[in-house]
């Protein structure tokens, strides 16, 4: 006869299998294809209008760092964590307080907040969401030096050499065209000022070509989340390279390892806090269930290194004005 115990654990078990079976199902029945900007707008409209999202994954939308090698940690924390792991990594952590910062793809501020609060930054986010820009606003303290206004990235409003520094988390697979995606990342950026940029990227398939299921794969990824396509390390090193403004070569690095923990501890909220259903009802639930497919997708995509996390680090050429210095 099982125990309290395991029948508490059976049950928590069968509920999670009916679970993946449904999301499974929905997403079967409702297939979805982002094409355009618009579009992708459109997608985090709706995503910070319901709140799913805000509520699951906190001010951040974007994985979290667990460590090398990874270890246990609260899922939000891991949020934020990253952050503090990219400043360092990008060496903005030795950059005076009033520095400015440009936040490319947002989303509702919590990166653009960290950096104001923490570091001294004066940080310009932007998204091409109007409902993330109106979040990010309502989210943010009053007088807090963070100013969020709705961009296109790939023709930012800015003049020439606007910032001391960009900076960019998982906003590139939104992007069509990677080429102009670097070249404005770059053109806004003050002479001798740095570029940060994590995101997610595809394994180079010049030197490995794509086996047909992951292809198929690769087909879902894009498909689900209003991503025209992803750029390899390699490819985006290269673009950034070919712009003419970076000094040297694009420092790269690989997080796939830090990060790969973040895909099935974004299912696993669904189950530590349950407070969704009641706030969110079936139709949260039904929305919610419908990406946990998308999830597992991504978990085999990034396990198996078809996606890595990439890492990119630039200097725009020219002399720096930080400082007085080069850096």
């Amino acid at each position: 006869m099982a125990t309290p115990l395991g029948q508490i654990l059976g049950l928590i078990l069968g509920l999670v299998g009916a679970a993946l079976l449904l999301g499974l199902a929905l997403y079967l029945l409702f297939p979805r294809r982002y094409q355009t900007a618009a579009s992708v707008a459109t997608a985090y409209d709706t995503w910070t209008q319901d709140g799913i999202l805000e509520f699951y994954w906190g001010e951040h939308i974007h994985l979290g760092h667990y460590g090398f090698p990874p270890r246990r940690k609260d899922f939000r924390q891991a949020k934020v964590d990253f952050v503090h792991e990219m400043v360092r990594w990008g060496g903005l952590d030795q950059l005076p307080p009033g520095t400015t910062v440009l936040d490319v793809g947002c989303g509702i501020g919590g990166s653009s907040r960290i950096l104001a609060q923490d570091y001294g930054f004066h940080v310009t986010g932007i998204t091409i969401s109007p409902q993330q820009v109106r979040r990010a606003q309502a989210l943010t303290p009053p007088g807090l030096p963070v100013r969020f206004q709705v961009e296109d990235a790939l023709a930012l409003s800015f003049p020439d050499g606007s910032f001391d520094v960009v900076w960019s988390i998982e906003a590139g697979p939104h992007m069509p065209d990677k080429a102009q995606f670097a070249r404005e990342l770059l053109r806004v950026l003050k002479p001798g000022g740095i570029l940060v940029v994590a995101d997610w990227n595809q394994r180079d398939d010049r030197q490995k070509p794509l086996r047909p299921w992951e292809k198929w794969v690769m087909r879902q990824l894009l498909d689900q989340w209003a991503h025209p396509a992803f750029a390899s390390i390699e490819g985006f090193a290269e673009a950034l390279e070919a712009t003419g403004w970076v000094e040297g070569r694009v420092v790269t690095a690989d997080w796939t390892e830090p990060t790969l923990p973040s895909w099935l501890d974004s299912i696993w909220q669904g189950v530590v806090r349950p407070g969704g259903l009641i706030r969110f009802g079936v139709v949260g639930l039904v929305k919610s269930l419908r990406e946990v497919p998308t999830f597992l997708l991504m978990r085999l995509a990034f396990g198996t290194g078809l996606c890595r996390f990439g890492m990119f680090r630039a200097v725009r050429a020219g002399s720096s004005e930080l400082n007085g210095n080069d850096i």
